[in-house]
């Protein structure tokens, strides 16, 4: 069974960082290409960066571009999300999703972390 979990969110200023981790079990994490999706209130889900199974190609969304580093250790089952200066638009639930293009492959889903940009 799919496990994943997120944790790291958290109340930050705008312009300061935060690190997410999305801790994953029940499937060979080293086979699969990893994303991160959020979803803010009111909106639809959005996708924010992949990472290859290897770890060695990464994708980001325009708006995030420059700003997160997406990163994993296939050795801990566990990727990660750097996230710098942060704007008040990254504010959402952020989740982690094995990688189909930009969408989830996945049907189960953790309980996302919740990041908050706000003086």
């Amino acid at each position: 069974e799919v496990h994943l979990v997120e944790l790291g969110g958290g109340l930050v200023q705008p312009g300061g960082s935060l690190r997410l981790s999305c801790a994953a079990s029940g499937f060979r994490f080293d086979r699969y290409d990893m994303s991160w999706l959020r979803q803010a209130p009111g909106k639809g889900p959005e996708w924010v960066s992949s990472i290859a199974s290897t770890g060695t190609h990464s994708l980001y969304a325009d708006s995030v571009k420059g700003r997160f580093t997406i990163s994993r250790d296939n050795a801990k089952n566990t990727m990660y999300l750097e996230m710098n200066s942060l704007k008040p638009e990254d504010s959402a639930i952020y989740y982690c999703n094995a990688a189909s293009g930009r969408a989830a492959l996945f049907d189960s889903w953790g309980q996302g972390t919740q990041v908050t940009v706000s003086s």
